[in-house]
């Protein structure tokens, strides 16, 4: 799957980010803090706190590079580290997956019940990935995906842009496909809402939308 790692506050989120981080360090530790939050699609701040957090622990150590820079390398407890959470996250994916599809392929017979036959996704995600591949056989056409603060062009097949006024095609609602709430989820929603109607924006039983406390909080 393409990974997307969302921004918020739970433990298993915080350690796929570290997870992310250590295999990104591991393949080349000498790009900059930059390249690292594009690669995982989560805020610079946030690299600098999990790199301050994983360096704190023990798993990476930092050498001045030139130009002002840093190189990070994976010490031999990083190593181990990434191996642990390599195994506990692809055993938790599996149950992921599991929910994940029984959700889609509900919400995707609700959209048909309703005669909404051209969706668009709200959210990059792993979710939205499976959303993709429930469709399939189901005769309702994805269009794109609508996600605000995402740097991709496409994903999965499907176009992706920063809002619901970019959609040229013809579109009958929407699919959240964003896992967790965050204002600009929350403002996308609400919008989706306005534009379709709200029966025709349908919500995952998977989709956690209650308000988030200390987003991006790291300790």
């Amino acid at each position: 799957m393409e990974r997307a790692v969302p921004e918020n506050g739970r433990e298993d989120d915080s350690d796929r980010i570290i997870l992310g981080l250590l295999n990104s360090v591991e393949q080349d530790g000498a790009r900059s803090q930059r390249h690292f939050a594009a690669e995982l699609g989560i805020a610079l701040g946030l690299v600098n706190a999990y790199l301050n957090r994983c360096i704190k622990k023990g798993l990476v150590k930092a050498s001045q590079a030139p130009a002002r820079r840093y190189a990070y390398y994976l010490t031999p407890q990083g190593f181990a580290e990434k191996s642990r959470l390599t195994v506990e996250y692809l055993s938790s994916s599996f149950g992921f997956f599991r929910k994940a599809k029984a959700d889609c392929i509900k919400a995707l017979e609700t959209a048909k019940e309703r005669q909404l036959k051209r969706l668009v996704l709200l959210g990059v995600s792993d979710l939205a990935e499976i959303a993709t591949i429930c469709a399939i056989d189901t005769g309702i056409v994805l269009v794109c995906m609508v996600a605000p603060s995402n740097t991709l062009d496409r994903f999965v097949g499907l176009p992706v842009v920063d809002d619901l006024d970019a959609i040229e095609d013809q579109v009958d609602g929407a699919l959240v496909t964003s896992l967790f709430s965050t204002p600009e989820v929350d403002v996308l929603i609400n919008s989706a809402r306005k534009k379709f109607g709200a029966d025709a924006v349908i919500i995952p039983e998977l989709v956690d939308l209650r308000p988030r406390k200390a987003k991006g909080r790291v300790s």
